[in-house]
């Protein structure tokens, strides 16, 4: 379809997206809803671009950007830097009270695992961090890298891991194996410790997940324990739009 002939129906779109009365932002995010719950727009399809809704509407850009702030908080889009805005996938449910390997829960929902290693290295324990100098000592394993869900990053891993446990950590290749799965193997897990928290990534961690600043992350602070004492400390960071937690419970 002609550029033109996609702006003129845009333009019908929104005219049926609610009366004069509602914000123009409302209408612009009616309109996105309305083609995904029809089925016009499904998971993975690209919208049409930011300059070209401003184009075909004849709307502001702050109007059409908080429609879209807004489209993506809700979970319904996601906008990757450089590349476009998508209608979303059903967001990943990754399990609360369960240490699990994030390769494993990708491939049970039929897609494909791949991580891309920033860095493996050793370093010095910072003074601040108080809990890795008192059970692991002054030097430490620390590895940062991203996990991706096919093409999209769905969660940044920064892990800090006690060499007493692991001493073969650096050697390893995380590109065909994850850190979870090795730890596993070489230091089985007898006792976790998740924190959860709402935060905003740093402007690092957000170009490593594609995401606008500003978009609402879920961060777990994880620990690990072997039955020999701490194994790992790690921070899992993923985009909110992208990701929920989910677990079970009995009295």
């Amino acid at each position: 379809m002609a550029i033109a002939e996609v702006d003129a129906e845009l333009a019908v779109l929104f005219n049926e997206a609610g009366g004069e009365s509602a914000p123009a932002y409302e209408r612009v995010k009616n309109l996105v809803v309305s083609q995904i719950n029809s089925g016009r727009w499904t998971e993975g399809d690209q919208l049409p671009s930011e300059n070209q809704l401003v184009s075909a509407l004849g709307l502001s850009r702050m109007t059409i950007n908080r429609a879209l702030r807004e489209l993506t908080s809700d979970g319904l889009i996601v906008r990757v830097m450089g590349v476009g805005t998508f209608v979303a996938a059903t967001k990943t449910a990754s399990p609360l009270f369960e240490v699990k390997n994030i390769a494993d829960e990708i491939q049970r929902r039929g897609h494909r695992h791949r991580t891309e290693v920033v860095f493996v290295r050793e370093e010095e324990t910072d003074h601040g961090q108080t809990f890795l100098r008192e059970s692991v000592g002054k030097r430490v394993f620390h590895s940062l890298m991203v996990h991706f869900e096919d093409e999209t990053p769905i969660q940044v891993e920064d892990r800090f891991v006690n060499p007493n446990e692991a001493p073969d950590y650096l050697r390893q290749d995380f590109t065909a194996i994850t850190p979870n799965n090795y730890l596993s193997d070489v230091a089985p897990l007898v006792r976790g410790e998740h924190v959860v928290e709402a935060v905003l990534g740093s402007p690092d961690e957000c170009e490593l997940l594609r995401i606008d600043r500003g978009e609402p992350c879920l961060l777990i602070r994880r620990r690990t324990w072997s039955a020999n004492g701490l194994v790992s400390a790690a921070r899992l960071i993923h985009p909110g739009s992208r990701n929920r937690l989910e677990g079970t419970f009995e009295r």
